[in-house]
Formats: C-alpha cells, structure tokens, sequence
C-alpha cells in the first residue's frame, strides 16, 4: 500500500489550494414579525430532509434510473482513479425541499408563515413538531402518525398544520397495514383538498401513487381502478404523434459521432410529477399482473411525443425487472431504436441486471456494431462484465484485442477482465502485452494482472521489470505493482538493488522498499542512505526512511544527525 503520509501530503496540498466556500443564502417565506421568545422554526427543514431520506428507503424508481448507472459505471473510474494515485467526493446530496410560496408582493399566501405577536401556539406547536419527528426517525410509525394528527387539534392555525398531513400518511405508509394505508390515503387527500400549496404537495402525489399501488395490489378496488386509469394515460391506446421518428433497425444517432458533436438529450426530469405517478402506477401493474404490465411498457416505450421522454427513462428500469423471454430483445430494440440518448445508456445498463445467454448476445450485438456510440459502448462493456458467463468474458477478450476499436474502450475491457480472477484471462492478459505496442494498453494490462493476484501474475511481472527491451517506465510500473504483491519475496527485492545497473530502475525499488513491511525492506534503506554512491539515491532512501514509523527509522535518523 502506499504510505499514508504521501497521500496524506497531497491532499493537504490539495484542500489548502481550495478556497473556503462561500455561505448560501437559503430561500425563506415571507419574512414575518417574531417576538425574541419565540422559539425558532428551523427543525422544519431538518424533519422534511429527515423524512424524505427515510421515504427514499423505500425503492425509488425516478432515483434508480438515474443514479443506478452512474454510480455503477463510477467503478471503473474510481479504482482507476486509485490506480493513478498510486503510480504517480461523491457527494450524495439529500433532496432540498423549497418553500413552494413566491415571495412577490401579490403571490398567494395559503400557507405562508402567520405573524405571531405574543407568545402562542407557533412555539408549543414546534414541540409538538420535534416530537413527532422523533417517534418517525425512531421507526415509531402509529405513533408518529397519531402526533402529526394531534397537531391539527390542538393548534389549528399552526404553520405546521399543512404538511402534517403528508407526515402522517407517511408515517400510516410505513405501517403498513390495510387500514393504515386506506387512512393514509384520505389523509393524503385532504392536503390536496385544503392545502394545494403545502411545500410537501409534490411530495404528496407521488406517495399517493405509492400508497394506491399497494393497495390495489392487495385488492382495493378503488385503488385498482385508479392505478388502471393512470396506467392507461402513460400507455394511451391512441397512438401520440412522435417528435423525433424513430428509424428501425438502426443505432441511433445514426452514422459516425462525431467527438464533441451534441447528443439528443431529452433534458432533466426532476420536476416531472405526472410521470412519477404514472411510473408508480406502472410499477403496481408489474406487481399485481406482469403479464398486462409487458404491454403496458411496450406501448410506453414506443411514443415519440415529446412529453414521454422521461417517462420511457423510467419504464426502461421497470421492464428489466420483469424477466420474460423477450425483455433482452425489448432493451435491445429500445438501445437500437429510442431517440434520446439516456433512454439508450440506461437500457444499456439495466441489460446487466438481466442474465441469460440472450442478453450476452443482445450486448455482443451493440459492441459488434460500428455504429454504436461510444458512450453505449463503455455501458455495454461494463454491462458484460457483470454477466459472469464464459461467454461474456470471451467478448471481452475479443473486443480488448480489435485493433479498430477505441483504445479508451479497449482499456476499460482490460480493466474489466482484470475483476475476474480466472486463468483464462491472466494468459490472455499475457499474450495480448505481447502483441500490443500502445504503451498505454501495456499499462493496464499490468495493472489488471496485479487485480488478480497470485503468485504466477507477479512472476511475471517481475520478469517484465527486469527486461532491459522494455520502456523505462512500463519497466517501473510492472516493478511497483510486483512489489505490491507479497508474492514476491522481499530478500528477490533487496537483492535486486545491487544487480540493477539503471538507475531510474533503483529509484523505483527505494519507493518499493518504502512499501513493504518486512524488517529485510527497513534494512536495504538503511544501507541505501549510508553507503549508496549516488547522492540523491540516499536522500530519497533517508526521506522514506523518515515516512517509517518504526522506531529503528528514528533511532537510524538519530544517530544520522548526530554524526
């Protein structure tokens, strides 16, 4: 491993060039006139933020299918980026719920903050606020439900009394039962009657189509035909007029990409509320009868309009969830076929999640054709690699090897290969070093190799650092990740030093020795910094040196300063 206090240097330098941020204002109500006494109204925000975390608990289609495909496709650069630290903050950001007024002079004011005088109900209600937070934080559901509900009785003019309607359907939510969610409904209901404008009201619509789903699904019949009817509007029988035509049977975009080129896009779908009631009710069809549900999603899929963009973004999620025969060849149709680009990246990943031998061809088909983008491209590779098949890891073989394909995709390929810990692809890893004269394919290769492990995998690499024919610095790399290895025995690595005539070669084994653990290691460093004739070769044997917190570096450097 690399020594902490290197990494530990860089990243100080790093935060010490980063300028401290600026505050942010936060958007406010309407300012209103407070007394110094009363108590301050700030845990709103904490409660929503806090409730809407516990509400992503539950499976969120809209948040699948966007962050599912980023956050799996950041593995490669991740322990990539790993890789070239060690050769040379995902932030999750909770959902910020905005008070939903205008602060206009003539905006309408159904639940703006009332201006409180004395010493009244807005504090006492703030208690009654933080103590039905914490029976929801706490998993206390019933009882959570039955605060919020006490709220509205006992303080009615509180500012609290909007959105403690959507907390207490959240709360009889998570209970769960056949009465508790029927009440949750009503609840739910009754914002939408009295409060419109409740900052929970979006919030509200989409666990409306959460709480219906599951109740139809457990044979409510209201609840069944609602979840029928909203199904129907997302799949309508009449066919909508497309935006952008699709052309069948070819990658879209058609023709080269051309690099810097603009891709169809069909913009975010944060706000999109219709659709996430939709998709929820979508999603309990899947539930209560797959086999209605299929051709629901088809038609879904199939409309160009321009409003169903980001609805086909969610449903393509929906699809790989139900395994049929033909929900490869759907996804596929769909990456082949669908105008906007992050339809097609997204069918692309959940391909992974659909095993089989025809979503490994559905995948080698998209990689076979030169027509396929390159961002579809890097999702099909890694959508490979998580079909742990033998027939998938021979793609990846072929593929890595075509000298026509982008060597950016040829590179993940290797990294790929390098996860699965087989001998069929540590010997192709080999053999592919040989035939490759991109120094930057060479490096990955080394790399994956070092992934895998094992003895035969470091031999090997020892032995590439060691022939003179190759580059200088594919030579000290092969050496860094060997001596990472504790495959290779430390007194090869010691006795090494003295035989190597190049002298970047040496420097490269002080830092390898730095690594190590073992006693031999500490010893060749100390021999190093005293009797090395090369000037600098010592000094970068004594800073290592000083990087060890052995107490033989100390007493070493000790006795250095007092000579």
């Amino acid at each position: 491993m690399l020594s902490c206090l290197s990494l530990l240097l860089a990243v100080t330098s790093a935060v010490q060039a980063t300028p401290a941020p600026h505050a942010r204002p936060h958007k406010r109500a309407r300012a209103t006139t407070v007394t110094p006494f009363v108590a301050p109204i700030a845990p709103v925000a904490a409660l929503e933020a806090g409730a809407q975390a516990l509400m992503f608990a539950q499976p969120d289609i809209a948040a699948l299918t966007v962050q599912a495909p980023a956050l799996a496709m950041a593995a490669t650069d991740l322990q990539m980026a790993a890789y070239s630290l060690s050769v040379a903050p995902v932030a999750l950001a909770a959902p910020e719920l905005f008070w939903s007024g205008d602060d206009g002079d003539d905006a309408d004011d159904e639940v703006s903050e009332p201006t409180w005088p004395d010493q009244t109900q807005a504090d006492v209600a703030d208690s009654a606020y933080r103590a039905a937070r914490q029976a929801l934080n706490n998993s206390q559901y019933t009882r959570a439900a039955e605060l919020f509900s006490g709220i509205r009785d006992k303080y009615p003019k509180s500012i609290y009394v909007p959105n403690t309607y959507y907390w207490q359907a959240f709360a009889l939510y998570r209970a769960g039962s056949d009465d508790n969610l029927r009440d949750a409904r009503t609840s739910l209901k009754t914002q939408t009657d009295r409060y419109p404008k409740a900052t929970t009201a979006r919030d509200a619509r989409v666990l409306f189509g959460r709480v219906q789903g599951e109740l139809a699904r457990r044979g409510d019949p209201e609840a069944a035909e609602w979840v029928s009817r909203q199904a129907s509007t997302a799949a309508p029988r009449t066919p909508v007029a497309a935006a952008v035509p699709a052309t069948p049977g070819i990658m879209a975009p058609t023709g080269p990409v051309i690099a810097g080129a603009p891709r169809v896009r069909g913009g975010a779908c944060d706000d999109d509320d219709e659709d996430d009631i939709r998709i929820s009710a979508l999603n309990a069809v899947l539930q209560m009868d797959p086999d209605r549900a299929v051709p629901l999603l088809k038609t879904v899929l199939a409309r160009r309009d321009a409003g169903s963009t980001c609805l086909r973004r969610k449903a393509v999620f929906l699809l790989s969830q139900k395994r049929t025969d033909e929900t490869s060849s759907l996804l596929l149709k769909v990456v082949r076929e669908d105008p906007d680009q992050e339809v097609r990246e997204q069918a692309v990943f959940w391909l992974s999640q659909v095993p089989g031998d025809e979503t490994v061809a559905a995948l080698d088909s998209i990689l076979r054709d030169p027509r396929t983008d390159p961002d579809i491209q890097d999702k099909a590779i890694f959508a490979l690699s998580q079909h742990n098949s033998t027939r998938s890891a021979a793609i990846l073989r072929t593929y890595a090897e075509r000298r026509d394909a982008p060597e950016e995709m040829r590179e993940k390929a290797i990294f790929w290969l390098g996860q699965r810990h087989s001998p069929e692809n540590a010997d192709f890893l080999k053999s592919l070093f040989t035939k490759v004269e991109n120094e930057d394919l060479k490096d990955k290769i080394i790399f994956s190799l070092s992934q895998m492990g094992g003895a035969d995998n470091y031999r090997w690499m020892m032995d590439i650092a060691l022939d003179p024919k190759e580059d200088i610095e594919i030579r000290k790399k092969a050496l860094f990740w060997a001596g990472q290895g504790r495959s290779v025995d430390v007194d090869d690595l010691v006795k090494l030093y003295d035989s190597m005539k190049d002298r970047d070669m040496r420097e490269q084994l002080i830092f390898v020795y730095s690594q190590r653990r073992e006693d031999a290691a500490l010893d060749k460093l100390f021999a190093i910094g005293k009797t090395d004739p090369d000037r600098e070769l010592r000094k970068k044997a004594i800073f290592w040196i000083g990087q060890s917190r052995s107490p033989r570096a100390a007493q070493y450097l000790q006795e250095l300063i007092n000579q």
